[in-house]
């Protein structure tokens, strides 16, 4: 059960990224997985209850180890993420909803950081095809949730024929919808999951929709 993340867990995320080494971890490794490991992986489980009976989701907790042969300056990573996206290759190239807590604070939402050009194009002929199913879940999601769906765009967009589709045939990358907390007492308890989770059910329709898309 999550019971919220407490000043012990902010404590060990500023030390690690001022100490990055085994001496200092090896040192304040119970510290870890008590106040940041356990939470993290019990807010997890908690997240993923509207997903199981989802077929295709998976439930991912992060390491705080770097993979050496990519990171060899540094053995840990200063954060640490829970994500709920589908079974494949590469998380980057496919939808997510995910939770992340680093020194600064926790980050949630949706992402999509790299999609595939392939899977960009199959979304705009889509959405040219069904117009108005696209720009009604999006204009469903964005009042739920109160702010807009962003994106990295292409500097010189696509051709579009629809006015309405003009700002979407533009997306590129990094499309998301996401809010960011800084520490606070509001994160210091188990309301912090009631938030995130709230969240991620108001984001359920932009997830499923853009999992259609797996070219």
């Amino acid at each position: 059960m999550f019971t919220g993340y407490s000043p012990e867990t902010v404590d060990f995320l500023w030390g690690i990224r001022l100490n990055n080494n085994r001496e200092w971890f090896t040192e304040h490794k119970p510290d870890y997985v008590k106040y940041l490991y356990e939470p993290t992986k019990a807010l997890g489980q908690y997240l993923f209850q509207p997903f199981l009976d989802k077929p295709g989701n998976l439930l991912k907790v992060s390491r705080i180890y770097k993979d050496a042969r990519m990171h060899p300056e540094v053995p840990y990573k200063e954060s640490l993420w829970v994500c709920i996206r589908q079974d494949v290759e590469w998380w980057a190239e496919n939808p997510c909803l995910y939770f992340e807590i680093n020194p600064e604070g926790v980050h949630y939402g949706f992402f999509i950081w790299k999609p595939r050009t392939a899977t960009l194009e199959e979304f705009r002929r889509h959405i040219a095809a069904k117009p108005d199913e696209f720009l009604s879940m999006v204009h469903s999601v964005e009042e739920a949730v109160g702010q807009k769906i962003e994106a990295e765009l292409y500097k010189r967009p696509k051709p579009c024929d629809n006015p309405d589709l003009v700002p979407y045939f533009a997306w590129k990358g990094q499309i998301g919808c996401t809010r960011s907390e800084d520490f606070s007492e509001a994160t210091f308890g188990p309301e912090l999951a009631d938030r995130v989770l709230d969240f991620f059910i108001k984001l359920i329709p932009l997830y499923d929709y853009f999992n259609k898309f797996k070219v």
